[in-house]
């Protein structure tokens, strides 16, 4: 068997993971309206803090969202959303907005003692990073943002209608059942079943949408037209994508004049920008919107990556600029590639 190469730089060439870790600590935080936040801390106490935001929104942290950040030189702080994963009452939309989950974060600094963290977040993880970072920039030393999702009505419709000229058997999938009036809004018929109180009109929707969603993250591999779920992954999975569209329906709480408005105010911080060229979920175009609205940002196109951060090229790129960040402080020499 094949070692995976040990040292930043060789996994940052080949596009590796970081080998398992467990958190050295852990625990539930009270943060009010009834929501407890599960959090974990991994790597080293003394190392450089960073603060990780998981996508969805509704999706949770995952044991492999530790291995993307090097556990030696890095103090990784990772959590669940409210109502997402491990926090509770899992799945609760109540009392759970963009401005909640800013001042979660805010929280969570402070009850962690930390002065200042590069703030890492991808996908609707990255939207949320830029709400907070315009609103408490004392408190970031930096951003790296990847898959950008400026949260607004273009990106709503992308996802459901504007995607089908590139995987059009996926997307008869998503469509071809629907009635006159859910083909002439397909989004909001998406949104308005995954929020039914009636379990069926949600599960059947449900399932649909995760078929078209993973069409679209692992473009040219088709999905199984049936995927049935167990009991418990069913309700795990309603759960997430309720809350999912809880934001959606509501232009995540920001929209997108508010998220360029956000990326503005960060004008004088150092800001990594990553996007794959094959991210078929979030359009490329995004990536670079957001560098003209942030001045003196970075942005990179990363080849033969779509929305994952697990696609190698992609792992490679995060492990890179990460490790710049950890050596200069900045992204000053890493270059952008946006051609």
């Amino acid at each position: 068997m094949t070692q995976a190469p040990n040292s930043t730089p060789d996994r940052a060439a080949a596009g590796v993971l970081f080998d398992p870790i467990e958190p050295f600590s852990h625990g539930h935080l009270d943060v009010g309206d009834g929501h407890h936040l599960y959090f974990e801390e991994c790597g080293v106490a003394d190392g450089m803090p960073v603060i990780f935001l998981h996508g969805g929104p509704g999706s949770g942290c995952s044991e492999r969202h530790r291995q993307l950040l090097d556990p030696a030189l890095f103090r990784i702080v990772l959590f669940d959303q409210r109502g997402c994963g491990r926090s509770t009452p899992r799945g609760e939309i109540a009392a759970n907005t963009t401005d909640h989950l800013v001042a979660d974060i805010e929280r969570l600094r402070s009850h962690l003692g930390i002065e200042r963290w590069l703030v890492f977040g991808g996908s609707w993880g990255a939207s949320l990073a830029l709400a907070y970072c315009a609103r408490h920039p004392e408190a970031c030393s930096g951003a790296i943002l990847r898959g950008i999702f400026l949260t607004g009505q273009d990106d709503l419709d992308w996802f459901f209608r504007g995607a089908s000229a590139l995987l059009p058997v996926a997307w008869e999938r998503l469509a071809d059942y629907l009635d006159e009036s859910g083909q002439a809004n397909i989004a909001q018929h998406y949104l308005d079943a995954l929020r039914s109180p009636d379990r069926l009109t949600a599960a059947r929707a449900l399932q649909r949408w995760m078929q078209w969603e993973a069409a679209l993250s692992s473009p040219g591999r088709l999905p199984p037209a049936e995927a049935p779920l167990s009991a418990d992954a069913l309700d795990l999975a309603l759960d997430k994508y309720r809350i999912q569209a809880h934001y959606l329906a509501n232009d995540c709480f920001i929209g997108e004049a508010e998220a360029l408005r956000c990326a503005a105010a960060m004008a004088g911080m150092p800001v990594a920008i990553l996007h794959g060229r094959l991210d078929f979920v979030c359009r490329p175009a995004n990536a670079r919107k957001l560098q003209h609205a942030l001045p003196g940002s970075r942005l990179r196109f990363i080849d033969a990556a779509g929305h994952s951060p697990f696609d190698a090229p992609m792992t490679a790129a995060l492990v890179e600029v990460a490790s710049r960040f950890h050596v200069r402080g900045s992204f000053d020499g890493w270059a952008d590639s946006w051609n």
